[in-house]
């Protein structure tokens, strides 16, 4: 009987001793959930700014950060083929008239002043005309790509997305930026943009290449 009730103890002892571990242990794993959470991206892709990850839109956001590490070096706009997946851009003439491809889908007329299906906006502007597509990328808060179609939103040429560059915006705070570099064939590029409130309720902001 003695022996049965102490059996009876030790089951009652290691119970709650298990329970008591998992009690503590829980404000550590509520801790560690909390700290694996994504960073917020926001995003314009319904012309308002909101988190990317509760748009139902397959997009990629390159923050300020991530656009300055690869435009640094003087890089060109068909640089982003290399960090956007499914976005394709070429140029047959340099830097002049790249062509961008969503998911395969582009323009495939050999007049490179057609209409493309990738819209490239810049600054809420849509860049038509093929030479202002090639615009040097420098001072930019974020790059947006939306993939799929974008007509209802944006109109016209978004069968297959768009390529949307937002540049930094003044703000109540003294801020600047600047690099520079030095390449093959005594190829040089310097940009830069500064900018602040200069009287109270008025912020102003310049950037030069």
């Amino acid at each position: 009987m003695s022996h049965k009730l102490s059996s009876t103890k030790l089951l009652a002892s290691l119970m709650v001793a298990a329970s008591a571990a998992a009690l503590m242990a829980a404000p550590a794993v509520a801790q560690q959930t909390a700290d694996s959470r994504l960073d917020v991206v926001i995003i314009t892709a319904t012309q308002r700014e909101e988190d990317l990850q509760k748009v139902a839109v397959s997009a990629v956001a390159m923050p300020e950060d991530q656009v300055s590490a690869v435009f640094s070096s003087g890089e060109d706009v068909v640089a982003l083929a290399a960090r956007v997946p499914a976005l394709y851009a070429e140029s047959s003439n340099g830097r002049v008239a790249p062509r961008f491809y969503i998911r395969g889908l582009g323009n495939t007329d050999f007049d490179l002043a057609a209409s493309q299906p990738v819209s490239i906006i810049m600054d809420d502007v849509v860049q038509e005309n093929v030479v202002l597509k090639s615009f040097p990328i420098f001072d930019m808060d974020r790059i947006e790509v939306y993939r799929g179609p974008q007509g209802t939103l944006f109109g016209r040429n978004t069968t297959a997305g768009i390529v949307r560059f937002t540049s930094k915006k003044p703000t109540e705070e003294f801020d600047y930026n600047a690099q520079a570099s030095y390449g093959s064939y005594g190829t040089k590029t310097f940009d830069g943009g500064i900018g602040g409130e200069i009287v109270p309720g008025v912020q102003v902001r310049g950037s030069m290449l």
